[in-house]
């Protein structure tokens, strides 16, 4: 996020209240605008429907469809994400921009087939209607296309058009939905279609906007496979990261706390709603590593870097080491303080809010909530140092931390379900992330004392030529492509 971070960073030197509310609003957007946008529209709906008139029964079954499709379609993606981000970045760096549209037709096809199949045999079983069926599948469809569209839109630095596509797919959604509140028209076939075109709206025109940024498209639509075997750990680390965030909410339907709403679609609404709540408290984290961490890190992280390809003196290379890890750490240290005061005030203000809001608060949810936000904090901070060691191609202790976190937090929270009080759910979460901080920050300590070594000797001397079982795949499937273009 680098690259579109220095444009942000511009917004952020004006004066004046009025300005930091606009820059932090655009950096939220960009950073974070699909998942806003998911929340934005669950709310809306919820809100229109009751308005609406509709029965609880069948608010609570669009809330679970949706809610569904966004898990699936997240965890479905999480396979791809890291090694195509660093695809991109590599394809960058060696400016050759003509190959990136292509692996994001490859990448997205590959998804939409295989997970499509996973997720239409759910349906198949769910139990509820055929319609409702097409429509999961559709807006999972969509919603594939657009993680994995996010993977690329950090290259682009125009934020403000990024911001318009955004807006103008939310007004649509939320227009039509109260267009069909006004005309008596709310069923919910017609809230999904209301939901479904404002994401698929979303989803042309962040392509249009790569189409535009990249505008000419050669090579294999598969090479980017290589790069799961040639960075395998990284595939792992998306997975690990997406289960961790992610699993708790999905454990939680087998708990005290289930619903079951119909067929295969279950909920736990009183661990859902705090955590959706809870989860907005990381976004200033999100914003900060974006505008702040990775600004000042990364000029530093390429001088560095540069004065080994470019015979700097051994006085130059350790200043420049000990500048940019200087930086470092007082920007991880200036992170974690924006995230501990804002998690704290989530907890305290964040509480005396939600009391007064139709959410169904009580002291048991509000006690999730509570317990979820320092969660969702410490997640947020363990992130960041997770995403530093990527910069210096630490993937094991990526890996370690990322695995620590998701083995922690379905661990602890299976055990919750079984033998815990449902006054403390979300403590195994919120163990997860400590698992996860602790981790990585050891592991970041470890690894920037041993820089020169790992940079220097770790490198393999002679190139792996063995194929792994990806590159073996994207031989096959080149081989096809260019059967087809000769036929």
């Amino acid at each position: 996020m680098a690259g579109i971070g220095f444009s942000l960073k511009k917004l952020f030197t004006k004066k004046g209240l009025f300005s930091l509310c606009r820059a932090y609003g655009y950096a939220g957007l960009i950073c974070a605008g699909p998942m806003i946008l998911g929340v934005v529209l669950l709310v809306s709906v919820a809100f229109l429907s009751q308005l609406a008139g509709m029965s609880r029964h069948d608010r609570e079954l669009l809330n679970c469809m949706l809610t569904y499709c966004l898990l699936a379609s997240l965890t479905t993606t999480s396979v791809f994400n890291m090694p195509v981000t660093r695809y991109v970045s590599d394809m960058l760096y060696e400016e050759r921009p003509e190959r990136i549209i292509p692996s994001l037709y490859g990448s997205t096809s590959i998804l939409l087939v295989g997970g499509g199949l996973i997720w239409a045999v759910f349906l198949h079983f769910s139990g509820v209607l055929a319609v409702y069926k097409l429509l999961c599948l559709w807006f999972y469809l969509i919603l594939v296309i657009i993680w994995m569209e996010m993977n690329y839109l950090t290259a682009l630095k125009d934020y403000q058009v990024l911001v318009r596509d955004f807006a103008i797919s939310l007004a649509c959604g939320l227009l039509l939905a109260l267009l069909l509140v006004l005309t008596r028209q709310v069923t919910i076939t017609s809230l999904f279609l209301c939901v479904i075109l404002a994401y698929g709206l979303l989803m042309t025109l962040y392509f249009r906007q790569l189409l535009k940024y990249f505008p000419r498209s050669e090579g294999s639509r598969f090479s980017f496979l290589r790069w799961l075997d040639k960075y395998r750990l990284l595939t792992f680390v998306g997975i690990f990261i997406n289960l961790g965030l992610f699993a708790h909410l999905v454990i939680m339907y087998f708990g005290p706390l289930q619903v079951q709403v119909e067929g295969l679609f279950w909920g736990a609404p009183m661990h859902d709603v705090p955590a959706l709540c809870a989860f907005f408290s990381i976004l200033i984290t999100t914003i900060n590593f974006v505008t702040s961490v990775e600004v000042r890190f990364y000029p530093l992280y390429r001088n560095y870097y540069s004065l080994f390809n470019d015979n700097g003196s051994i006085r130059d290379i350790e200043q420049a080491e000990n500048e940019m890890l200087s930086v470092l750490r007082q920007e991880l240290a200036f992170n974690a303080h924006k995230q501990l005061i804002t998690t704290l005030l989530f907890i305290v203000i964040g509480s005396l809010v939600l009391e007064q809001l139709p959410l169904g608060f009580n002291d048991t949810s509000m006690g999730i909530y509570r317990l979820l936000c320092a969660g969702y904090g410490l997640y947020a901070v363990s992130n960041t140092i997770m995403l530093i060691l990527l910069y210096y191609e630490d993937y094991v202790g990526a890996l370690l931390a990322t695995f620590a976190f998701a083995a922690v937090s379905i661990l602890a929270t299976i055990w919750q379900i079984l033998f815990g009080q449902v006054n403390y759910f979300g403590f195994g979460f919120l163990l997860g992330g400590l698992a996860f901080y602790l981790i990585s920050w050891i592991r970041l300590e470890w690894y920037t004392r041993r820089l020169p070594y790992y940079l220097l000797c770790k490198s393999a001397l002679v190139e792996n030529k063995k194929l792994g079982v990806f590159s073996r795949l994207c031989n096959y499937l080149e081989r096809r492509e260019g059967a087809v273009r000769e036929e």
